[in-house]
């Protein structure tokens, strides 16, 4: 799947406040917990629980969130297919980074080990 500066400025608007239950339902239905959710935005944003509810009462996009991050810096052992991009191979960085959160996400509803989720 080819990136394109439409795909990348869509992912760029969007609102953390509106994947984020989406996220929750993904992760829940799977039998994983909200907690182990926000457990795994932590590690990779540095944003503990409190942060991650201010941000999404303010309704921030994506943009923002990852601008007020600091990523972990095992970060970049996130690689694999998510949404049909292979993400070590996603040029533009904020599309890469939301990638890397959909593709923790992913791996928490499939019901991996939370320390290789973690890259620990």
């Amino acid at each position: 799947m080819q990136e394109n500066p439409s795909h990348n400025e869509k992912i760029a608007r969007l609102t953390f406040a509106g994947v984020y239950p989406h996220y929750v339902t993904k992760v829940e239905s799977k039998g994983r917990t909200e907690q182990e959710l926000k457990q795994v935005i932590e590690w990779l944003t540095g944003f503990n629980e409190h942060k991650q509810q201010e941000l999404v009462d303010r309704k921030v996009t994506f943009e923002t969130f990852f601008e007020q991050a600091k990523l972990n810096i095992n970060a970049e052992k996130i690689t694999g297919v998510i949404c049909g991009y292979r993400i070590e191979e996603i040029e533009n960085p904020l599309t890469r980074q939301v990638r890397y959160l959909d593709k923790l996400v992913d791996e928490l509803a499939k019901g991996k080990k939370m320390e290789k989720i973690l890259r620990v």
